[in-house]
């Protein structure tokens, strides 16, 4: 069954026609619940997870939208299948970690998913391609309207929903861009982001969130205070400083063009040289690569086409999806492997044009 998710996954990540922007890949709003009178997952039995597991895949399989979709239980996966499920986003590494009573709800279009009893016992998510926060905001209290109607959640009057984590007090919203910022990283200037963003309470990560690295020049930028605001002024204050951010990497790449335009033809002109020919090369060098590719085509040097196409390779060369259904393969076999795929791949794409 997660082979046939993924499969899907992964030919409608290659047709798609929406897209990420220049600056912005993708967005994402999550929402924290928890059962009225129920222990947190992380005081609850395996008895009681499981019963509130029930509970919850029940209310699930009555809304048609999930109903449609793809159910699995932590337990019943391989640490690979977990894997895949990280690098798609799907799941949290945290709830990759957990086995029994724990469990994720996809849905068919591969939009939205729920983690049950993971840190809450609902993590409702959703994301979409480019700069959607308000648009998406919609869809998911619509989403969360329909669940409210049917479960008991834990709510107070003075705190709002009640999660286990007191970070998460409130609106229980989390609302993220994946960012491709190699202009302001580039310039060293990204510190200078990090700095000024977690000043105004944002967080900013890496690729696969808390811990990981930005790697390809990626990165995770999310509000930390979700007490006190409404879901609105979230994401109202979230998407102010991101116009700020977005405005300073294009300039920032700008600057780099005017400045060391020859430099940079070379690192475009390497990396596409190497995705085209390399039959070694592990995830992080190919990440970087494909984010001189991205910028080639922001700056015309490729056609706007292929932009889905290097932001659907971005996850398909990650470790987990190299190697499923193999968990036993090498490293090095691992790395061929993904050089072929990008060789299969740069194929498909014209000559670097740098006369616009």
């Amino acid at each position: 069954m997660i082979e046939e998710l993924i499969k899907k996954a992964s030919s409608k990540s290659a047709k798609s026609v929406s897209k990420g922007s220049s600056v912005v890949i993708s967005s994402r709003l999550r929402l924290a619940r928890n059962l009225k009178g129920a222990p947190f997952p992380n005081r609850a039995d395996i008895a009681q997870k499981c019963d509130i597991l029930s509970d919850i895949e029940t209310v699930l399989n009555e809304i048609s939208y999930m109903k449609k979709g793809y159910f699995f239980k932590m337990e019943e996966l391989s640490s690979l299948e977990k894997k895949m499920l990280v690098e798609r986003h799907w799941i949290s590494r945290e709830l990759s970690e957990i086995d029994e009573g724990s469990a994720v709800s996809i849905s068919s279009d591969q939009l939205c998913s729920v983690m049950i009893n993971e840190e809450d016992h609902l993590r409702i998510q959703f994301i979409k391609n480019g700069f959607n926060l308000n648009a998406l905001w919609k869809t998911v209290n619509d989403f969360d309207d329909l669940l409210e109607d049917k479960l008991p959640y834990a709510f107070s009057k003075d705190l709002g929903y009640i999660t286990a984590c007191p970070t998460n007090l409130g609106t229980g919203l989390r609302a993220s861009v994946m960012m491709h910022l190699p202009g302001l990283s580039i310039s060293n200037n990204i510190e200078k982001v990090i700095r000024a963003s977690n000043q105004l309470g944002l967080a900013v990560r890496g690729l696969f969130g808390e811990g990981s690295d930005a790697s390809g020049h990626i990165y995770q930028i999310s509000n930390q205070q979700t007490l006190g605001e409404s879901e609105k002024d979230i994401i109202d204050r979230l998407a102010g400083v991101l116009k700020n951010i977005i405005e300073h990497e294009l300039n920032a790449r700008i600057k780099y063009y005017e400045k060391d335009k020859e430099k940079l033809i070379d690192n475009i002109c390497r990396s596409f040289g190497i995705l085209q020919n390399a039959h070694l090369i592990n995830s992080d060098e190919a990440m970087n690569h494909l984010s001189f590719i991205r910028m080639a085509i922001d700056l015309g040097f490729l056609p706007e086409e292929f932009r889905r196409l290097v932001d659907y390779l971005f996850i398909e060369i990650q470790p987990g999806h190299i190697q499923y259904p193999d968990s036993n393969i090498s490293v090095e076999f691992r790395d061929i492997k993904r050089a072929e795929i990008l060789r299969n791949n740069f194929i498909k794409l014209p000559s670097l044009n740098f006369d616009k």
